[in-house]
């Protein structure tokens, strides 16, 4: 005689090691907490979104029993009612949320799912799904979601990285072509070419190993190629001789300090050094005392790099707003960019283009410097 297959489910360690969790003893647990458990699994195991459905019907499903375990018993007409998944792709779904110890299946003798209830009509047991595991790993949940989060900021710096590095050997090739011509820069542009196709978006992962440190050697190559072609600024012959007495004095045809800033662009009171420095105490970064308008456009010019705008960026700022405005904005969304990364919010991630699109809402008047440097320092001294 045989015996007829009962249609159970296959015996798995995952299935064991579940049944071993447990609420702690008189633990009563809600809708909404173990809504929350779910949702922190849902994000920890970067559930697919036939999953994720099923889980969260399952979860809303609870009926906040007071019982040593947390039991359900929806059929799967019902969940697909709910999800408006067929069938097929909800037993696979339930069979996937089991293999992966979220959920246990506590069978009936008939296969049905159903609630056990006393002479009095009060369910007292029930056969169907122990969502136990969900609420009772919510500790593992809430590590994995912290080693992800950690993880995206390595990657997000990594990212940043390459950024800066891909400008900055964009720029130092450019400036090779346009001042030094001559120079044979077929390799560095043909390491270029290479490491642009190697390179993956952002949303696409993880750096390959060992592009970051091609990008930095890259970088490292070109600005050194520029700068031994220009004998970094030493080695040069006096082309012109002047034989005759000088008539004039030596120092002129240099530019004072203050004229690198033409008379038109002397900042009004609003943007005086003392209320930048209160505002904007990134500017530090800089190294050098503020105390003036030359200051100012000078530690802008030189703070446009650590944001990895081009020098295009602050060419367009100089046209369109002048020297001054175009180096307060620099240090405005130097300011933004470092307020952003301490807050953990990281919403700017672009910061060069960031400070294109600032130059131009300031020149649109969108962006009112006066107003936004006030608001600023107004925040620091709350």
């Amino acid at each position: 005689m045989q015996v007829a297959s009962t249609g159970g489910r296959r015996l798995s360690h995952a299935a064991l090691a579940a049944r071993k969790l447990a609420l702690e003893n008189g633990r009563s647990v809600t809708r909404k907490e173990l809504s929350a458990a779910g949702r922190e699994a849902e994000k920890a195991l970067q559930l697919r979104p036939a999953l994720r459905l099923v889980l969260s019907e399952l979860v809303a499903c609870w009926g906040e029993q007071d019982w040593e375990r947390l039991l359900v018993w929806p059929s799967n007409d019902y969940l697909v009612s709910r999800t408006g998944l067929n069938e097929r792709t909800i037993r696979f779904a339930l069979k996937a949320l089991i293999e992966m110890g979220l959920i246990i299946a506590k069978d009936s003798p008939n296969g049905k799912r159903y609630a056990v209830k006393d002479l009095a009509g009060e369910i007292i047991d029930a056969f169907g799904f122990d969502l136990t595991p969900i609420y009772a790993r919510r500790g593992e949940w809430q590590d994995l979601l912290i080693e992800q989060k950690q993880l995206r900021e390595v990657r997000k710096r990594e990212f940043d990285e390459v950024t800066i590095c891909r400008r900055a050997s964009e720029e130092a090739l450019a400036s090779l072509a346009e001042h030094y011509p001559e120079v044979d820069r077929t390799d560095l542009e043909e390491q270029y070419r290479n490491l642009m196709a190697e390179t993956p978006r952002r949303s696409s992962g993880a750096i390959p190993a060992g592009v970051l440190n091609a990008w930095q050697a890259l970088r490292i190559s070109t600005e050194q190629t520029f700068y031994d072609s220009g004998k970094g600024g030493i080695g040069f012959r006096h082309i012109e001789a002047n034989n005759g007495s000088p008539s004039e004095s030596c120092n002129k045809g240099f530019p004072k300090k203050a004229e690198a800033v033409r008379s038109t662009e002397q900042t009004p009171e609003h943007l005086s050094p003392e209320l930048i420095l209160e505002a904007c105490p990134a500017v530090s970064e800089y190294g050098q005392p503020i105390r003036d308008v030359a200051d100012i456009v000078a530690a802008g010019r030189f703070l446009r790099a650590s944001l990895g705008a081009h020098e295009s960026a602050w060419r367009e700022a100089v046209d369109e707003l002048g020297a001054v405005k175009a180096a307060v904005a620099v240090l405005l969304v130097v300011q933004r960019y470092e307020d952003d990364v301490a807050s953990g919010e990281n919403r700017i991630r672009n910061p060069g283009g960031y400070f294109r699109a600032v130059v131009r809402m300031i020149k649109d008047r969108k962006i009112d410097l006066e107003v936004e440097l006030l608001a600023m320092r107004r925040r620091r001294m709350s």
